[in-house]
């Protein structure tokens, strides 16, 4: 019986990701347009249809759509995610995505930590205060109705272009600076594309982290906290954000597949080097192993943070370990 549970929670993490996988194959393939145009330019006109034919066998487009998925699964199971369409010589997806994979990791820990900080720290203070926070909650709800794509195309007339203080796209200048300045130069191509993600997820924590601390606030403990005399700062950090935190954090981790979304417009609009524009990318060239692959990262990204949640809840919460 104690094993129950993990296995119960592997079955169901599992039996997800093998909807998602399925999802990932059948979607793109509804997308009009055939991937040989692509693939082979122009000259598809002149080609004949033996030449045609070779290059289906080639990239298992000969086959049914049935026999291509279990093909797909079969690979899937070896750790092959399939041959790019797009890169000419046939780059592995896999290689691909460890290229863009740094640069997106980059700006979501970044813009995560940065949106986390700011509206936790907003949200406690507007939910400690309640009616006082009036003014501050009218702007979150202000700025989440924004589109991140047009703040974006907000972003790069104004700070890009008029301004001139940061780049206007890419993630780096080329050509590319050495050492120090390397780093000084993708920090600054990093900014905006960091700051739009993070404005419009701090709404999320800010709303999130005002929920809680305001459910808290009037719990026992936090009442004889006060009765003893305790400042309000004290009680807020000792006492009432030590009880927010876990469902604070569970909500943001199950919101975290809106900022991968995110991820893919941000990168796309800033033309930023990561698995978000390449996946744009991917879906005008209909390369289905490239978009299956990106498609795939997230999706274990989405159900590996919401595992690690799952682990972390019970140990940042007494009661649960003690009903456990």
């Amino acid at each position: 019986m104690m094993f129950a549970t993990p296995v119960k929670r592997v079955a169901e993490y599992g039996s997800v990701l093998l909807a998602a996988v399925s999802i990932n194959f059948f979607l793109p393939r509804l997308l009009p347009g055939d991937p040989l145009a692509l693939i082979a330019g122009d000259a598809v006109r002149q080609m004949g249809a033996d030449r045609i034919a070779e290059l289906r066998a080639a990239y298992g487009l000969d086959e049914s759509l049935l026999r291509q998925f279990f093909t797909y699964l079969g690979n899937l199971l070896t750790g092959d995610l399939g041959t790019s369409f797009r890169f000419s010589g046939g780059r592995g997806v896999l290689g691909v995505l460890l290229d863009r994979f740094t640069w997106t990791a980059f700006l979501v820990v970044s813009a995560l930590t940065l949106a986390t900080l700011i509206g936790g720290v907003l949200g406690a203070r507007s939910g400690w205060r309640r009616r006082r926070g009036l003014g501050t909650l009218l702007a979150m709800f202000t700025l989440r109705s924004m589109p991140v794509f047009w703040l974006a195309m907000m972003a790069i007339p104004i700070f890009a272009i008029n301004l001139d203080w940061f780049p206007s796209g890419d993630s780096y200048s080329i050509p590319r600076p050495d050492g120090w300045d390397g780093v000084v130069d993708v920090a600054r191509h990093a900014v905006l594309p960091v700051s739009v993600l993070a404005i419009s997820y701090i709404p999320v924590s800010y709303a999130m982290m005002r929920t809680s601390v305001a459910s808290v606030r009037n719990e026992p403990h936090v009442l004889f906290a006060r009765a003893m005399g305790l400042s309000d700062r004290r009680i807020l950090f000792r006492h009432v954000l030590r009880n927010s935190a876990p469902p604070a954090i569970t909500m943001l981790a199950l919101d975290f597949g809106q900022l991968l979304g995110g991820v893919i417009l941000i990168e796309t609009v800033f033309n930023y080097r990561g698995i978000g524009s390449m996946m744009f990318e991917a879906a005008k060239a209909r390369d289905y192993p490239l978009l299956q692959g990106g498609f795939l990262l997230f999706t274990v990204g989405v159900l590996a943070t919401n595992a690690f949640v799952e682990w972390l809840y019970p140990r940042l919460d007494p009661r649960l370990r003690a009903a456990r």
